[in-house]
C-alpha cells in the first residue's frame, strides 16, 4: 500500500467518524427534545407552590437573575439618596406596596408573601447587599416568574428612588427603630393622601411628551389588561373574558357608544364607568399619561 493510498484510507476513515459522530449528537439531541416534551406532555413535573426548587435548579435560577439584574443597571445613573425626607416617603410606599410579601424588621409578611415560590427575599438583606441602581431596576421592572410585577405604571422613577432611599435605611434599622419610625408617620390616611396628590401630579390634564405605542404596548401588560382580553403582541391567558383587541384600531366605536379616536380611547381607558356604567371593565387607575401611550398602540392594531 503506498503512502498515498493510506492518507486516502486514513482520511476516509475520519470522514465516516466525523459523520458517525455528528449523526450520534444529532440522536441525542433529538432523544432529548423528545424527552422534554414527554416530561412536559405527562405532567411530571410538579409546579405546585409548595415543591420547592431543587438546589442546582434554584441557584442556575438565582445567577441568571444576579447577572440579569447588574448588566441592565449599570447604565443607571443614581441621584443623592441622603435626604431623610426622602427616605420617609420611601417608607410610606414600602409598606403601602411592599411589606406585604417582603416583610420589614420585626414585621412579618402577609399570607401571600409566605406561600409564593420562591419565598420572596428579606429587603433589609437585598439593600445590604446590591446597588441602589439594581434595587431600583428590579423595583421598576420587575422580576419574570417570581411574582415580583413592574411597578414603573404605579410609581414613578423619583418615587421608585424614594423606596430605595428607604431601603437604604431600613438595612441598618433593628425592629424597635424601625417601629419608631413608623410611628411617626400617619400611617394609612397620609399613605393614601400622598398617593393620592402624587397621582394627581402624574396624569395632570396633557401629555407631557408625545404618545409612545411602544411604551403603551408595556403598559397594556402593566395594568393587566391581558387577563381579559386577547391581545397581539402580548403573551397572557388568552382569556376571552373580554373582547378581543385585534383589530380595535379599525373599529368605529369604543364600547358601542363613543367614537373611536384617542380623546375618546384615553377617556374609555382611564374612566370606562363612567362611559358605560353597566359595563364589567373596572376603573384601573390608568394615568392620563399612561392611557396616551395605549391609545397610541391600540391604535396600530387594525
Amino acid at each position: 500500500m503506498t503512502i498515498r493510498t493510506r492518507q486516502r484510507l486514513i482520511e476516509r476513515i475520519r470522514k465516516r467518524v466525523l459523520i458517525r459522530l455528528a449523526l450520534g449528537l444529532v440522536g441525542v439531541v433529538i432523544a432529548m427534545a423528545v424527552g422534554a416534551v414527554m416530561f412536559i406532555f405527562w405532567g411530571v413535573y410538579n409546579v405546585s407552590a409548595l415543591q420547592q426548587h431543587t438546589e442546582p435548579v434554584y441557584t442556575v435560577l438565582t445567577t441568571a437573575l444576579d447577572r440579569s439584574i447588574s448588566q441592565r443597571a449599570e447604565e443607571i445613573d443614581v441621584p443623592s439618596l441622603d435626604d431623610p425626607a426622602m427616605a420617609q416617603q420611601g417608607l410610606i410606599y414600602y409598606r403601602d406596596k411592599c411589606v406585604q410579601c417582603h416583610g420589614a424588621p420585626g414585621v412579618a409578611r402577609q399570607d401571600v408573601g409566605k406561600g409564593m415560590t420562591p419565598v420572596p427575599p428579606n429587603l433589609a438583606h437585598t439593600a445590604s447587599n446590591r446597588t441602589p441602581a439594581e434595587i431600583f431596576w428590579a423595583i421598576k421592572h420587575g422580576i419574570k416568574m417570581t411574582g415580583m410585577p413592574s411597578w414603573q405604571f404605579i410609581f414613578t422613577d423619583e418615587e421608585i428612588w424614594e423606596i430605595v432611599a428607604f431601603m437604604r435605611q431600613m438595612s441598618k434599622l433593628s425592629p424597635v427603630e424601625y417601629q419608631a419610625i413608623a410611628a411617626r408617620v400617619d400611617s394609612k390616611e397620609t399613605a393614601q393622601t400622598e398617593e393620592a396628590e402624587a397621582s394627581s401630579a402624574r396624569s395632570g390634564t396633557a401629555p407631557e411628551v408625545l404618545p409612545n405605542a411602544d411604551r403603551g404596548r408595556l403598559a397594556m401588560y402593566g395594568y393587566a389588561c391581558i387577563a381579559c382580553h386577547r391581545i397581539p403582541g402580548l403573551v397572557g391567558p388568552q382569556a376571552d373574558v373580554g373582547p378581543p383587541l385585534a383589530g380595535i384600531g379599525a373599529r368605529r366605536y369604543i364600547a358601542g357608544v363613543l367614537t373611536n379616536n384617542e380623546d375618546n380611547m384615553v377617556r374609555w381607558l382611564r374612566h370606562p364607568t363612567q362611559v358605560d356604567p353597566l359595563t364589567a371593565m373596572p376603573d384601573l387607575e390608568v394615568t392620563e399619561r399612561d392611557a396616551r401611550d395605549m391609545a397610541a398602540y391600540l391604535e396600530t392594531l387594525k
